[in-house]
């Protein structure tokens, strides 16, 4: 891979400050580990990413698509090709009446503040759901009860080919932690979503009772990429890990939470190596004990 050209190429597409080279990805994901990525770019419009999709798709150059980096465990050996970070220049929204109009970077917390402000209920599930509004799709990101499809009239995306379509609720396919794109190499650019007026005063307080829930059950103090593991059928895997008698146990700078069992946290200065042995070890005991193998909801990427 010839970096030179590629950044050549790149600076046809993108101002020169909305391109990185080899940038440490700890920068950009919430557990603060990860090695550098070769590029790490920033498109400010529909018609940059469109460009730079074509381009790589050309060049056979490898890319990967983030936002906030909220769900993200990047490996030491970092990122090849080019990662395309869509959350700073494309998170602007607009609220008319009941319809939310948002771009895939505008984080869920503040989306959530400001349908709160127009006295709009249905999205205080995702209120605190530290993430962008692209990765809570992808994923059909849910918390109490509520999850991302009972709110989403349309998907905008993009495909390979740089070609821009919409998806309705049913095409996006939601699922349990998944949707269309996590079979398609789809790429959210925006969605309208539908909430319903509410009370002010109780849509405030259904947003603190949850944010209250968060602080004293999660260690939000601590980087992580929130719930290690997907919920087992029947079970949940906070509740195994505990059982296992694992609750808090460390190696080097990564640890299983001693507030929730749930998630490996970064509780020191801890390598993507650290994290992803312990994630081995807490996955063997409780497969071991139980017979339940333990699958990731953080998505694991790029090379030892």
């Amino acid at each position: 891979m010839n970096k030179e050209f590629i950044y050549r190429e790149l600076l046809n597409i993108l101002d020169e400050e909305c391109i990185k080279v080899d940038e440490p990805m700890k920068k950009h994901i919430s557990f603060k580990v990860g090695g550098p990525a070769d590029f790490l770019v920033k498109p400010k419009t529909e018609e940059e990413l469109s460009q730079i999709i074509k381009f790589v798709k050309k060049e056979n150059i490898p890319f990967l698509v983030i936002g906030n980096g909220s769900n993200l465990l990047v490996k030491d050996g970092g990122i090849r090709g080019i990662v395309i970070e869509l959350s700073d220049n494309f998170n602007n929204f607009e609220i008319d009446g009941t319809i939310v109009k948002a771009q895939s970077g505008a984080l869920l917390a503040v989306l959530g503040r400001n349908v709160m402000k127009s006295s709009l209920t249905g999205f205080e599930f995702a209120a605190g759901i530290p993430g962008t509004l692209g990765g809570a799709l992808a994923m059909n990101a849910g918390a109490y009860g509520g999850e991302m499809k009972q709110v989403v009239k349309s998907v905008r995306l993009m495909d390979m080919d740089g070609n821009i379509f919409e998806l309705s609720n049913e095409e996006m396919q939601f699922g349990y932690r998944k949707s269309i794109l996590s079979t398609k190499n789809y790429i959210v650019l925006s969605a309208v979503m539908e909430l319903k007026v509410g009370d002010l005063d109780e849509i405030k307080d259904i947003m603190a009772d949850y944010s209250n829930r968060r602080s004293t059950k999660q260690p939000l103090n601590f980087p992580s990429a929130g719930s290690t593991f997907k919920r087992p059928e029947g079970h949940f895997a906070g509740k195994l890990i505990d059982d296992c008698g694992l609750r808090g146990l460390s190696l080097r700078g990564a640890q299983v939470s001693e507030k929730h069992c749930g998630f490996v946290i970064n509780s020191g200065d801890a390598t993507a190596k650290d994290i992803l042995d312990l994630i081995f070890i807490v996955k063997s005991t409780v497969n071991a004990k139980f017979g339940i193998m333990l699958e990731e909801e953080v998505k694991i990427l790029g090379e030892d």
